[in-house]
């Protein structure tokens, strides 16, 4: 089974940004769900229209879990989420294909994958991938893996450091300042 990883650089996750608002309205905000709430893939595509017009929060039950999740929707996903649920019915998919069904996870990998292959990103990419990238970026910037694992509903911190790919980065800068 090949890991994946987070996408470590903001502008590796600016030139997809970017990618996809030149490409799709739907598969920005995939990304922005997935790099901005830490969600599983599996529960971004079951969200519905309703789950997210003029709320303040997202709440679920997560599917892999059956546990309930409630917080709070960003300032960037807000308006994004705005923009994109007009005139569409409050019982209708957030995410569908071109048929108008629900987009399952294989859609959400392909989307993903594409984007990554043709702006040139070169790690281990997966629907996963926009997971870690929340987690990186927020212990990154909060430095609190108590709290991150809470979001993550991990057992212990070392399964929260190890998924969100702190570990290696420190494996590495181990091996890298140490000279003999």
């Amino acid at each position: 089974m090949t890991t994946v990883e987070p996408i470590r650089n903001i502008e590796d996750i600016k030139k997809l940004e970017k990618y996809f608002s030149k490409n799709s309205s739907r598969d920005l905000l995939l990304f922005t769900i997935g790099t901005n709430c830490g969600l599983r893939i599996s529960d971004i595509v079951a969200l519905n229209v309703g789950d997210v017009r003029n709320k303040s929060h997202i709440q679920i039950i997560e599917k892999k879990t059956g546990k309930f999740k409630k917080f709070p929707i960003n300032t960037k996903l807000k308006p994004i989420f705005n923009e994109y649920t007009k005139g569409k019915r409050s019982d209708e998919a957030l995410f569908t294909t071109i048929f108008k069904n629900r987009m399952e996870r294989f859609g959400a990998y392909y989307v993903l994958k594409k984007a990554c292959k043709d702006v040139g990103l070169q790690e281990k990419i997966g629907t996963h991938t926009m997971r870690k990238t929340f987690g990186y970026h927020h212990y990154k910037k909060f430095k609190d893996i108590a709290m991150l694992q809470k979001i993550f509903n991990h057992s212990n911190p070392t399964i929260t450091l190890r998924y969100i790919g702190i570990e290696q980065d420190q494996i590495d800068e181990s091996y890298n300042k140490f000279i003999l």
